[in-house]
């Protein structure tokens, strides 16, 4: 019983965002729940796609050439195809992640010391915290747009060519239809603020899921750590160190199936936030050494942007830092074990360990960058060396 509780404690909330949008990587076994949870999914896609990011991007077309109005629509159609790209990975690689779910489910159901499970809780309670501020950040924006509506206000750059009227809607979009009548232009608002929140949930629900399984990874691999140091004193060392090492395997092959899986995703956010960041630092830098057509709520508006874009991107990088330092701790329990004290055949058997363990687990970006805190500090002095690029050229 105390399993069933620890289980849903650590999985619950983000089962629950997946839910939401139809990308829970398991299949129900009751033949209505699956059909409606399709059913959501598809509706998921056809308002990001046909709702946000083409009219986004069809709007970016017109507005080109104008930069300020391109900053304005990019800080919004990056995002929507990256969360197009999530939805994508997540619904394709479903049968690859359905296993993943299953080994979660099997780690928290096992009979476990309390060590072991205060470890588990403590990586699953950083998992539901990274939930809660995705899911008030979610809230918090669409409180913040359904009161500018009400109130007749918007933070958004509002221009003719952009916005009929004077009736901005809540993302600088394009429609074939005349959205600036009324109620075409209510209704037009609802569905945009019902999509984004789906768009929303969908691009923080993945990234909670991707969390999720590195930091429970993680929690397997510290239980994995202490079971190694104090290996020598349980009198079945053979069966022991046999078990220990299938689990090293399973973690190992674990990571693969991540990587392997979310490779392409972390690459198009690693873009993702190099542009922004750029692109934003570009938008700041004009206003406050030129001047230009932002308020000062929209100036703190892209401000906090960029601050949210970099924390996001620092977490990525974290979980990634904290995957690697846990498998350098396992490689140091091994060589620090005090093999001399056991049989030769015995002490041979550690090799086992020592090899796989050699070389340090991570998750990558396409592949080609690890996902480390190097690799954001480095990712962050040449998004910053562009920035100096324009303030020593403002004149």
């Amino acid at each position: 019983l105390i399993n069933c509780v620890d289980l849903e404690w650590a999985i619950g909330l983000n089962r629950c965002l997946l839910k939401i949008v139809g990308l829970w990587p398991e299949k129900n076994k009751e033949q209505r729940k699956e059909f409606l949870s399709k059913i959501r999914l598809l509706f998921n896609i056809f308002t990001l796609i046909f709702v946000l990011t083409i009219p986004a991007l069809v709007s970016l077309i017109r507005v080109w050439g104008d930069m300020i109005l391109m900053i304005d629509n990019l800080q919004y159609t990056l995002p929507l195809l990256i969360t197009t790209l999530k939805v994508f990975i997540m619904w394709y690689k479903k049968g690859a992640l359905s296993p993943l779910v299953n080994m979660i489910v099997k780690d928290w159901m096992k009979v476990k010391m309390e060590e072991e499970r205060n470890v588990m809780l403590r990586q699953a309670k950083i998992i539901r915290l990274l939930a809660m501020c995705g899911g008030l950040m979610i809230l918090c924006t669409l409180l913040v747009t359904v009161c500018s509506f009400l109130l007749g206000r918007t933070l958004r750059l509002v221009t003719n060519l952009t916005d009929p009227d004077g009736k901005p809607l809540p993302i600088q979009t394009y429609y074939l239809h005349d959205v600036s009548t009324s109620p075409k232009y209510e209704i037009t608002y609802l569905i945009q603020i019902i999509s984004l929140t789906l768009s929303g949930v969908s691009y923080t629900a993945v990234d909670n899921f991707l969390g999720l399984l590195i930091l429970h990874i993680c929690g397997q691999m510290e239980n994995l750590y202490l079971r190694l140091l104090n290996l020598g004193k349980d009198p079945n060392f053979q069966a022991v160190l046999k078990y220990n090492v299938k689990d090293h395997v399973r973690l190992i092959r674990s990571i693969k199936v991540i990587d392997n899986t979310f490779n392409l995703m972390l690459l198009g956010l690693l873009l993702l936030f190099s542009i922004l960041f750029c692109l934003h630092g570009f938008l700041i830098i004009n206003v406050v050494n030129r001047g230009g057509k932002l308020s000062f709520m929209q100036f703190i508006l892209y401000l906090s942007a960029s601050v949210c874009v970099l924390m996001h991107m620092c977490l990525y990088c974290a979980v990634g830092e904290l995957l690697v330092t846990q498998s350098e701790k396992l490689h140091r329990a091994t060589y620090e074990y005090v093999w001399y004290t056991l049989e030769p055949k015995a002490a041979k058997n550690l090799t086992l360990i020592m090899l796989r363990a050699k070389k340090p687990f991570n998750i990558t970006a396409g592949r080609i960058f690890p996902m480390t805190m190097s690799t954001f500090c480095n990712l962050l002095k040449t998004s910053a060396g562009y920035v100096s690029v324009l303030l020593a050229n403002r004149d």
